[in-house]
């Protein structure tokens, strides 16, 4: 078939021939070799049908696209989409960009660059709308090419070897087939982008099991190709209405796998940053569905290991929604207290910065709720012998917002605090959270000298019983030991 298309040059297309060109279930079937991709592992669905550039047919006809196929503004405009159609049928011959085959079908390769180039350019252009079978290509085109069995990630290849899981300071993995990845996704993103795609017509290829194919392609370890998924996938989701719930249910199910099972993903920041500008667009009042995203998947994806790989995407998100809708303050603060780290002082760091975003968005009612278990939690942490876990803890006295919430209810939260910040001054190592915690004392003081006064009074009682208690349990175990000496002292006399 490619034979047949470059033979014909440029020569004026009939219309006969140009509803030729469409693809027939038997061209298709024809063409159903799998895309070329070196050392794959993983899969993202049923890979689309695509000629792959090995055998000698295609390649040779790859070859003579520079020389047979006129450029566009060499035709005239009548003739432009079936030049179209024919580049996008030739761009769908799929290279191996592996390292053995890195020096094969350079000119190939170069000559496909540059006609994607070249297609890029048209659809920006928007000289002319494309007609339905030339988008029907277009799609088909990109899926040959960006729907391919990924690599395997660094922690696979890890672990077959034996070895412990990479490094995450680690280089990224980056696509060696980059250079027509680039442009097909840009191809893409120009389509969804121009004003002339009509989105009931569009909807036909741009379909749910297109959207969930990208979606599979977030787990990518290339950058590069995370950052134009994003993008596109943003684009489809503010340009076709239809597949907005689809694809936050789709979103959903990623999270709920990553939780709940694999804990691997390359992308999960990337798919909440494009969940913190829909959060963003959610009308008020917030629909159920919404608070159960936040509650079953939004909460525990602070649980992972890897949080502090998407931490700050996932903290704008649950911000977002506690400045939505401010009851939302409490289940947020006690999802985050669920999901507080133990031994991991830097997830504990990150954890107290969200709080305090969290706090600034709260309102007095709904911290009311939650402010004795939060203070017990904070508590804990400016005791912590970790020094950035109590600095970052006294760090939110410098919050006037949070010093307003604790001011009205200090008859509460003092008693609780008070005996952290005596410890703090009495034994802590670190000389920065001293001086702190005599300014969040000296706050205290200066806030309610009475409730401060009570509060120290209190302690010197708690304190002085504790000592006496110590004191009654070592009398105890004196007088047991002096029991256990008498009773053994005749068995040890030598007769």
């Amino acid at each position: 078939m490619f034979n047949k298309i470059i033979k014909r040059g440029a020569r004026k297309v009939p219309k006969s021939d140009a509803d030729a060109l469409r693809p027939s279930s038997a061209a298709a079937s024809a063409a159903s070799s799998v895309p070329t991709v070196n050392h794959s592992s993983r899969s993202v669905g049923p890979a689309a049908p695509a000629p792959a550039a090995g055998a000698a047919g295609p390649t040779a006809a790859s070859a003579s696209i520079e020389l047979s196929l006129p450029l566009f503004r060499d035709v005239p405009v009548p003739e432009r989409q079936s030049l179209f159609l024919r580049k996008l049928q030739i761009c769908s011959i799929v290279f191996d960009f592996s390292d053995s085959a890195s020096l094969r079908h350079a000119r190939e390769k170069e000559a496909k660059r540059q006609t994607l180039i070249e297609l890029v350019d048209f659809v920006q252009s928007a000289s002319a709308r494309l007609s339905e079978p030339v988008q029907e290509e277009l799609i088909r085109m990109v899926s040959s090419n960006v729907f391919r069995p990924l690599p395997p990630q660094a922690h696979e290849n890890a672990d077959s070897a034996g070895g412990s899981s990479a490094d995450e300071d680690d280089e990224p993995y980056l696509d060696p087939s980059w250079p027509h990845l680039q442009l097909v996704y840009e191809l893409l993103l120009r389509y969804v982008l121009s004003p002339d795609t009509d989105t009931k017509v569009a909807k036909r290829y741009v379909d749910h099991s297109f959207v969930l194919r990208l979606l599979d392609l977030f787990d990518t370890e290339d950058p590069r190709e995370r950052e134009y998924l994003k993008t596109i996938l943003h684009r489809i989701y503010g340009k076709f209405m239809v597949h907005r719930p689809f694809i936050r249910k789709s979103i959903n199910n990623i999270f709920y796998r990553f939780i709940f099972e694999t804990e691997r993903h390359a992308g999960i920041g990337e798919l909440l940053e494009i969940l913190g500008s829909i959060i963003n667009g959610f009308a008020l009042p917030m629909k159920e569905e919404h608070k159960l995203f936040l509650v079953r998947a939004l909460i525990p994806l602070h649980k992972p290991k890897s949080v502090t790989l998407y931490h700050q995407q996932l903290s704008y998100c649950i911000t977002q929604f506690v400045e939505k809708d401010y009851k939302l303050a409490d289940t947020v603060i006690r999802g985050l207290l669920k999901y507080w780290p133990v031994t991991n002082c830097g997830k504990e760091v990150l954890f107290l910065g969200e709080l305090e975003e969290v706090l600034e968005a709260t309102q007095a009612a709904e911290f009311q709720k939650c402010m004795v278990p939060l203070f017990k939690q904070i508590g804990r942490c400016l005791n912590s012998s970790h020094f950035q876990v109590a600095e970052r803890a006294l760090f939110l006295w410098n919050n006037d917002h949070i010093v307003g919430l604790i001011a009205q209810n200090r008859n509460v939260i003092f008693p609780i605090i008070f005996d952290s910040l005596e410890r703090n001054i009495q034994s802590h190592w670190n000389q920065a959270v001293h001086g702190l915690t005599a300014n969040v004392k000296k706050m205290f003081l200066e806030m309610d000298t009475e409730l401060f006064e009570e509060c120290q009074q209190q302690y010197i009682e708690k304190e002085a019983k504790a000592k006496s208690l110590e004191e009654q349990r070592e009398m105890a175990w004196r007088r047991l030991e002096a029991v256990v000496a008498a009773k053994s002292e005749p068995e040890d006399m030598v007769y």
